[in-house]
């Protein structure tokens, strides 16, 4: 065995050698590297060791023959399945995007960009789904404008694709509508965030319209506590408000429709405080005039809403989540209210709450 040289040692060799160690070494470094580029190497890694072609090959068509021979192991027997062999609850894609045309109530369309989770359930017996085919029935419908009614068809297209019983279907989208400033007649579109849910239980089918509305929430016992400051003692104070959240679930009737416009209209009537898109100095004013008039707690909102929604004839069961963004406090005040068994729950979310702040 050679022996190590450490660096103590490899001094002691230079100075003992002089020139000639050098000369060694360009020698050894010479003899390690290679004296050309083999012109084939790029060629050799084409080829596997046991001669598989490493190249797409992009010429390649397949017939029927060759796609009947491929495997398919989501359709393979029960002995495949991994882990428990219990029915599966959903399983499905989320966050498929595609562009959609979507009704409004003026019977116009607008084409918005929509997030669609599409699942289904799943036998015990049965090893998965061809996902793939969730995401091919919307293109049937790609030049049909869209509503809970065609949302409800493409459930059942999918559905019946893959020989389910239950089924659930979510199409997510931003909704602009141009929105008038306070007092100086200045336009600017407002988005609210919307969810059209439509849920296959056996024969039985129910649709769901899920809405944010975004609002300024002035704290009553603040304007309260300011006034007296003000009378009192001649001190200037502001209360305090916040931008505030309220999230509407609200099962729709069977052949019934209610719109975007609808809860935008109904929500304006029930909390007016609704942020605003295009503001000069006018406006800002009116809007402190506007907080000033409608001083709001959170279990005020959550109920004022419900009094709104109850009162339309053609939804059913509903839920009102609303989150006021404190900004007194280092926390936010939540609130929840729903009517009927639909929206019952024993346990939430942990990121419920969370999902209701609205970023820019």
């Amino acid at each position: 065995m050679n022996e190590i040289v450490l660096p103590k040692q490899l001094n002691n060799a230079k100075a003992s050698t002089g020139a000639s160690f050098g000369e060694e070494k360009m020698e050894a470094i010479s003899r390690a590297t290679p004296s050309k580029v083999d012109n084939d190497f790029g060629r050799a890694l084409d080829k596997d060791p046991i001669g598989l072609n490493r190249s797409y090959p992009e010429n390649f068509v397949v017939n029927d023959a060759y796609k009947a021979s491929m495997p398919d192991l989501q359709n393979g027997p029960s002995s495949l399945i991994k882990g428990s062999k219990t029915a599966i609850q959903h399983v499905g894609i989320s966050n498929f995007r595609l562009p959609l045309k979507w009704r409004t109530r003026s019977g116009e369309s607008l084409a918005l960009e929509t997030s669609v989770t599409g699942s289904v359930s799943l036998e015990a017996s049965k090893k998965g789904i061809n996902m793939s085919r969730i995401m091919r029935s919307f293109y049937k419908y790609a030049d049909t404008p869209f509503d809970l009614e065609t949302a409800g068809q493409i459930l059942k297209s999918y559905l019946d694709d893959l020989e389910s019983f239950d089924a659930r279907l979510q199409l997510s989208f931003r909704y602009p509508m141009l929105k008038r400033s306070l007092r100086s007649n200045l336009e600017g579109y407002q988005y609210y965030d919307v969810a059209y849910e439509v849920i296959r239980k056996g024969k039985s089918s129910t649709k769901i319209m899920h809405f944010d509305y975004v609002y300024s929430s002035t704290c009553p016992c603040s304007l309260e506590l300011s006034e007296h400051a003000r009378n009192s003692r001649g001190q200037i104070a502001t209360p305090h408000s916040q931008r505030s959240v309220a999230r509407i679930s609200a099962v729709i009737e069977e052949d019934k429709a209610i719109w975007v416009e609808d809860l935008v209209d109904l929500c304006l009537k029930a909390i007016p405080t609704e942020t605003q898109v295009m503001v000069k100095r006018e406006d800002e004013q009116a809007f402190a005039e506007l907080n000033g008039s409608n001083p709001i707690f959170v279990e005020d909102a959550v109920r004022l809403i419900y009094a709104a929604l109850d009162e339309v004839s053609h939804i059913g069961d509903f839920r009102v989540i609303a989150s006021h963004q404190e900004s007194l406090h280092s926390h936010d005040a939540v609130s929840i209210l729903t009517k009927g068994s639909t929206f019952e729950q024993v346990s939430y979310d942990h990121r419920m709450f969370a999902s209701l702040y609205h970023v820019g």
